[in-house]
């Protein structure tokens, strides 16, 4: 890809960039108007972004060096341009966010761009995600989140990436970025300190679903 080419197409998000903001603050404002998951406190909190640009030209140098995108492979294959990150305290909580977001999908509101899927290094976790028919992906990085991209409708190039974690997961997701993006670190012992971290988040995590499951 040529810089020229590059720039072309961060022009082409830029143009675009209204639309993807319409889009994904409607689905977060819906996650804040939800009645069901308000009530039940089902959300801790819900954080939204727009790609950066400066990090899009990053990602496009990282791993389209060697690709010449049209403009529709752009929207295709660049599918974070748009976030929505769904928090929450504890495992049973996913039940709830995962089952309001299957209802918006089936009543056709959202089409998935791809199958949904959960991101996990646990194998009690891998059991867990697959049980609500998600598609599992082991990491060895120890990066856990469930990603669902949703589309407006099938045909639109607008995408957003819906993010959902615990606040366990979201603080290992927060050292591990500061870390690793745009390159990974070198460091040995920062890496192992962040795997010793993930053991932690884990343990953590199942804590805090005892404490609720007793409360």
């Amino acid at each position: 890809m040529t810089p020229e080419r590059m720039q072309e197409l961060i022009e082409l998000f830029k143009s675009n960039r209204n639309e993807f903001d319409v889009f994904a603050s409607g689905i977060r404002q819906w996650f804040l108007g939800h009645d069901e998951l308000v009530s039940k406190e089902s959300v801790h909190s819900i954080r939204y972004r727009l790609k950066d640009l400066e990090h899009l030209r990053d990602k496009l140098t990282r791993k389209f060096a060697d690709v010449d995108l049209t403009n529709s492979e752009f929207f295709s294959r660049i599918t974070d341009l748009a976030g929505v990150r769904i928090l929450h305290l504890h495992q049973a909580q996913f039940n709830e966010i995962h089952s309001a977001i299957t209802k918006k999908i089936s009543q056709n509101d959202w089409v998935l761009a791809e199958p949904a899927k959960a991101f996990t290094w646990d194998p009690e976790s891998q059991e867990f995600f697959a049980g609500h028919g998600l598609h599992v992906e082991l990491r060895d990085t120890y990066y856990t989140s469930v990603h669902y991209l949703v589309k407006p409708r099938a045909d639109s190039p607008l995408c957003c990436e819906i993010q959902v974690r615990t606040l366990f997961e979201e603080i290992w997701g927060e050292v591990d970025h500061k870390l690793n993006y745009p390159n990974p670190t070198s460091n040995i012992a920062s890496r192992e300190q962040l795997r010793v971290l993930s053991k932690l988040v884990g343990a953590g995590s199942r804590l805090v679903d005892s404490i609720f499951r007793t409360a």
